[in-house]
């Protein structure tokens, strides 16, 4: 549906989007991630068409959006853009929501019909006559997802929709986003800085990091098979670095990192330097003197503990097991059960499989 090809962005001397190249399928729900800054923002206002690219091309069902100027208003036509900050007009809901219909000229009774409709979907089926200047952050979400979605899009761009909303509000944010997605077959594009949102709504997930998209693909590829440190340390992985191949029998590969040996599923030949990405709730904690929980874990690393992070429900372990850090994530309950508390010693069990192993670059 969309094709982005070479797209790039400059502001002086200063490059904001370098030569990124991406598909976009129709009906698909596409999350960017990266760190604030990174381009994100830049890159939906460049497929909604606010900004011009200074290299590249946006084609959207085959049609190029950088030729006449009927081409890009019908392009634009078919998109609609919410961002992080909601704005608002002083005037009535209603009459918010109806604004972009009215820019399109229809008229009459038709159009609250339409609204109310939409108002029904975001859940705000009382609001009509209210205020929209009073409402809460949430609702001015909702209203502006609602006088998006009335033009009836073919795509949606979100701008960090849930970043300055409440657990509630932000949760509500999303539901309405699948069902948007699912009711319609929006084409959906999210910028988020917020992973685990990412991997909640996304059918596909791009990471952007200092202009340039560095990897795309589904979630599983983003997650558990980064393709580099970079993207390994952003998606919440230790990487292990410094590890060289000292043997690959068949595909199973002992790597030497530091004073450890570590055996891992790679087809990375003998004398090959490596690093080690390692999910931390793919690492399972025990007491030192006790055997692995699984049974089948090749991988039983001694260590230290050095640092708690506690994450709601979850907390965060690092082990120093003789020079190499490994995370691990455990329940609060496992935490107390195990007496984990800084200076414990404990025993980390980790599959093969569970090791996704990159060139040390």
């Amino acid at each position: 549906m969309i094709r982005i090809t070479n797209l790039s962005r400059r502001a002086g001397n200063r490059t904001i989007l370098d030569s990124v190249n991406l598909e976009i399928r129709r009906g698909e729900i596409f999350t960017l991630i990266g760190p604030s800054g990174s381009g994100k923002t830049t890159l939906l206002r460049l497929l909604d068409l606010l900004d011009k690219p200074t290299g590249g091309s946006i084609v959207l069902d085959g049609v190029a959006t950088d030729g006449s100027k009927a081409a890009e208003l019908a392009a634009r036509r078919k998109m609609a853009m919410v961002f992080q900050k909601p704005t608002v007009l002083n005037t009535t809901v209603a009459q918010n929501i109806a604004v972009g219909l009215r820019f399109r000229g229809e008229r009459g009774s038709g159009i609250s019909d339409q609204v109310q409709s939409v108002l029904d979907l975001v859940g705000l089926s009382g609001f009509a006559d209210r205020k929209a200047v009073t409402l809460s952050g949430g609702e001015m979400q909702r209203i502006a997802i609602a006088r998006a979605i009335i033009t009836k899009p073919e795509v949606l761009l979100l701008d960090e929709p849930t970043a300055n909303l409440d657990p509630e509000n932000a949760a509500m944010i999303e539901d309405l986003i699948l069902q948007i997605n699912k009711t319609f077959d929006t084409t959906i594009v999210l910028s988020t800085h917020d992973m685990i949102q990412g991997q909640r709504l996304a059918h596909r997930i791009g990471v952007i990091m200092d202009g340039r998209l560095v990897q795309a693909g589904e979630i599983p590829d983003i997650f558990f098979h980064p393709v580099n440190r970079t993207v390994a340390s952003f998606v919440g992985i230790e990487p292990i670095r410094g590890g060289i191949v000292e043997r690959n029998e068949e595909g199973l590969g002992t790597i030497k990192a530091g004073n450890l040996r570590i055996q891992a599923v790679t087809n990375k030949p003998q004398g090959s330097k490596v690093t080690l990405c390692i999910r931390p709730e793919d690492v399972t904690l025990n007491k030192p003197d006790e055997p692995c929980p699984s049974g089948s874990a090749r991988n039983c690393l001694q260590g230290t503990v050095t640092r708690l992070i506690p994450l709601g429900p979850f907390t965060r372990v690092y082990l120093d097991c003789d020079g190499i850090v490994v995370a691990a994530l455990v329940t609060r309950k496992s935490e107390e059960e195990l007496g984990i508390e800084k200076g414990s010693r404990l025993a980390a069990h980790i599959k093969a499989t569970a090791i996704h192993v990159i060139p040390d670059k």
